[in-house]
C-alpha cells in the first residue's frame, strides 16, 4: 500500500483539489440550510452556485500545468476537464429538476443535496489513481443515487411503487457488484502489495498470471455492472423505467461518464489490455453489449427502456476506443473516449430532458404512444427531440457522428474489425428503433391528447444541449484541439 506517514500537505497541493472542497462544502451548507429552515429556492440556488463555483474552478485549473503527485487523487488537466463536464451537466440536471418536482406534495430539497453528494462522489472518480479513491467515489456516488432513484416514494400519492421497485434492485445489484471489485483489490494486494493502479504496471514481465488475471477481470465485471454491459445490463430497463426522469438522466449521464473515466484510467494505468484474457472479456464485452442493447431495444414501446437499452449498445461502442487505444499509435483511443463520453453526455441528457419536461412525479411521460403529433403541439421541442435522437443514431451534422467517427478510427488503427462490424450493424439497427420515436411525433394528434406541461428552465436547457448537438457535429475542432491537449 501507499505510504503517507512520509507526505507533507502544503498548501499548492490543496489547489487541484479545490473543486471537490468546492461541492463538499456546498453540500454541508445545503445540509445546514435545510436543517435551519426550508426554502426551496435557496436550497435550488446554493446547489447551482456550488456547482457552477466548481466547474469554473476546474476550467481555470485544466489549462495550468499539470499538478505535483497527490496521494489517491491525480487532478491532472483530463481529471479537471471531466469534472467540469461533470458540473454542468449536474446543473442541468438540478434545471430539469425544478420543473419535474414543481408539484411534489412533500418536501424538495433534499434532492439538490443528493445531487452535490452524487456530483462529489463522480469528480473523485474521476481523478482516482488508487483503488481507495476508486471505491471512496463509487460508494458516494451510489449511495447518492439511491436516494435520488427512490425520492418519490416520500410522497403521499399512490404512484410510487415503481421507483421504490428500481431502487431495490439497483441497491442489491450493486452491492455485488462492489464485492466483485472488493474481492479483486484483495487479489491485486495479495500479488502487488500495492493499490496504486500502477502497481499491477509494475510486476516484472510475464508475471500478469493467476491472482493478478483473476483480479482484473473481477474489477472489469464490477464496473461493467456500472456500465450496464452485457450481460451486466438486467438492472437498467428496469431502473431507468421505475426512477424519477431526472435522476435517470443524472444515472444515465454523469453515472456513465465517471466509471468510463476511471475504467479509462484503470486500463492506462495497470496495462491491462496487454493481457490477452483480459483484451478477450473486453471485446466480448463489447460485441455482446452493441449486439443485445440494439436488438432489445427493438422490442420496447417505453422510451425510457429504449434510452436504456440504447445505453447499453452505447457503452459497447466506447469499449472499441478504449480496447483500441491500446494498441494505436498515439493517444487516439483516449481522444475518441473523451469526444464520445462528450457526445453521448449531451445527446443523452437531452434526451431525457424531454421526457423531464413533459413529466411530473405523478405520471412519467415515457410511452411512444404519448408523443404522437407532439411537433404539431410543440415544434420545438420536438425538433430538439429529433435532433437528440439523430444524434444518438449518429446522423452526420451531429455530434455523435463525430463520436462514431473517432470510435471507427481507433478501431481501424488497431484492427479491431468484428467489433466495428458490430458497430455498423448495431447503428443500423438504432437508426430503425429511433426513428420510430420521430415518425409516431409526425402523426396527428390523437383526440385523448393529454395537456403537456411546460417549464422555461427545463426548455431552456433542451435547447442549449441542441445547439450543442449541431455546434459540435458542424464545427467541431475546438473541442477536438482541446481533447488533443488534455488526451497526452
Amino acid at each position: 500500500m501507499m505510504d503517507f506517514t512520509g507526505y507533507v500537505v502544503s498548501a499548492g497541493d490543496l489547489i487541484p483539489l479545490l473543486p471537490p472542497i468546492v461541492l463538499t462544502v456546498a453540500a454541508v451548507w445545503v445540509m445546514l440550510a435545510i436543517g435551519a429552515r426550508r426554502h426551496y429556492p435557496f436550497a435550488l440556488a446554493s446547489t447551482l452556485a456550488g456547482l457552477l463555483l466548481a466547474g469554473l474552478l476546474a476550467h481555470h485549473l485544466m489549462a495550468g500545468p499539470d499538478p505535483s503527485p497527490i496521494p489517491l487523487l491525480t487532478m491532472d488537466g483530463f481529471a479537471q476537464f471531466f469534472t467540469v463536464l461533470i458540473c454542468v451537466l449536474a446543473i442541468g440536471v438540478c434545471l430539469l429538476a425544478h420543473n419535474y418536482w414543481s408539484e411534489f406534495d412533500d418536501q424538495r430539497e433534499e434532492f439538490y443535496l443528493l445531487v452535490l453528494l452524487a456530483t462529489l462522489g463522480a469528480v473523485v472518480l474521476v481523478g482516482a489513481n488508487h483503488f481507495a479513491s476508486l471505491l471512496l467515489g463509487l460508494e458516494t456516488l451510489s449511495m447518492a443515487l439511491y436516494g435520488m432513484l427512490a425520492y418519490p416514494v416520500q410522497s403521499r400519492r399512490q404512484a410510487t411503487g415503481r421507483a421504490l421497485e428500481a431502487t431495490v434492485k439497483y441497491l442489491i445489484l450493486s452491492a455485488v457488484s462492489t464485492a466483485m471489485i472488493l474481492f479483486g483489490v484483495a487479489l491485486i494486494y495479495a500479488e502487488t502489495g500495492s493499490l496504486l493502479f500502477a502497481g499491477l504496471a509494475e510486476l516484472p514481465a510475464g508475471q500478469n498470471t493467476g491472482f493478478s488475471i483473476v483480479a482484473l477481470l473481477l474489477v472489469a465485471a464490477g464496473v461493467a455492472f456500472k456500465l450496464s454491459l452485457f450481460p451486466f445490463h438486467i438492472w437498467t430497463p428496469d431502473v431507468y423505467e421505475g426512477a424519477p426522469a431526472p435522476a435517470t438522466a443524472y444515472l444515465a449521464t454523469i453515472g456513465k461518464i465517471a466509471v468510463a473515466v476511471v475504467l479509462l484510467r484503470l486500463v492506462v494505468e495497470t496495462r491491462a489490455l496487454g493481457i490477452v484474457q483480459v483484451v478477450i472479456a473486453f471485446s466480448l464485452l463489447a460485441l455482446l453489449s452493441i449486439l443485445a442493447g440494439n436488438l432489445l431495444a427493438l422490442q420496447q414501446d417505453n422510451l425510457k427502456r429504449i434510452l436504456a437499452y440504447s445505453s447499453i449498445a452505447h457503452m459497447g461502442y466506447l469499449l472499441i476506443a478504449v480496447i483500441g487505444g491500446f494498441y494505436a499509435v498515439g493517444p487516439v483511443g483516449v481522444e475518441a473516449v473523451t469526444f464520445y463520453l462528450v457526445a453521448y453526455a449531451i445527446m443523452t441528457l437531452g434526451a431525457f430532458g424531454v421526457v423531464s419536461l413533459l413529466s411530473c412525479d405523478r405520471e412519467e411521460f415515457d410511452g411512444i404512444a404519448q408523443y404522437q403529433g407532439l411537433f404539431w403541439r410543440r415544434p420545438a421541442l420536438a425538433a430538439a427531440f429529433t435532433g437528440m435522437l439523430l444524434s444518438l443514431a449518429g446522423i452526420p451534422l451531429t455530434a455523435g457522428f463525430i463520436g462514431k467517427f473517432y470510435l471507427i478510427l481507433a478501431g481501424v488503427e488497431s484492427g479491431l474489425w468484428p467489433l466495428l462490424a458490430a458497430l455498423v450493424i448495431g447503428s443500423g439497427i438504432g437508426l430503425y428503433y429511433y426513428l420510430r420515436i420521430v415518425y409516431r411525433m409526425l402523426l396527428p394528434v390523437p383526440d385523448d391528447a393529454p395537456e403537456l406541461r411546460r417549464g422555461r428552465a427545463g426548455f431552456g436547457v433542451v435547447a442549449a444541449l441542441f445547439a450543442l448537438i449541431l455546434l459540435f457535429g458542424v464545427y467541431p475542432a475546438p473541442l477536438m484541439k482541446l481533447i488533443e491537449a488534455i488526451a497526452l
